[in-house]
């Protein structure tokens, strides 16, 4: 059920009016949240950088179950990278030394091979994602949306007396 769900929230996140930014700017921001542990002090600014920025929160979240999903396969190359970064990249040790003293950064895991390399892996990957979806919303707006809609089992739910129902119950929640 939880597999039609993300289908089900997807597909609405991908035809609705909002701007193809606000929604590859949520799932590029939910990416960096569900690659690296959750609570953490970074992904607290995170969260309110999606509600301020008016990016679509829900195609965030869609991005954080994604990559939430991909973290914990990835932890072991997350590690080795965090790693490399806060041991054997000698010419960072001063920058991560200077980091440690600023208080808020001593208690936000930074020295956590894995808080360090998921968030470096996710950082790096934001332009690339950010770009790759909204290319992907472009693509399904104009080649895939309208096919998806002519399929007879969508057409069939459409007719249904539960798609009737749903829509009605849809627009006093909103």
């Amino acid at each position: 059920m939880f597999g039609l769900e993300l289908v089900a929230k997807l597909v609405k996140i991908l035809a609705s009016e909002e701007s193809p930014n606000q929604i590859a700017m949520g799932f590029a921001m939910g990416m960096i949240i569900g690659f690296t542990p959750f609570w953490a002090v970074h992904n607290l600014l995170l969260i309110l950088l999606i509600i301020v920025l008016r990016v679509n929160i829900a195609s965030a979240m869609l991005g954080y179950v994604v990559f939430g999903l991909l973290a914990y396969p990835l932890d072991g190359l997350f590690h080795a990278f965090g790693f490399y970064l806060l041991v054997d990249a000698a010419w960072l040790h001063g920058f991560w030394q200077s980091v440690n003293q600023i208080p808020i950064f001593a208690l936000s895991r930074y020295n956590n091979t894995v808080m360090v390399g998921s968030l470096v892996s996710g950082l790096i990957l934001f332009v690339p994602v950010f770009f790759l979806f909204k290319a992907f919303v472009g693509y399904y707006r104009r080649k895939l949306h309208p096919k998806f809609q002519k399929l007879k089992i969508v057409q069939l739910f459409k007719a249904s007396k539960f798609y009737a129902i749903y829509q009605k119950v849809k627009f006093v929640g909103e």
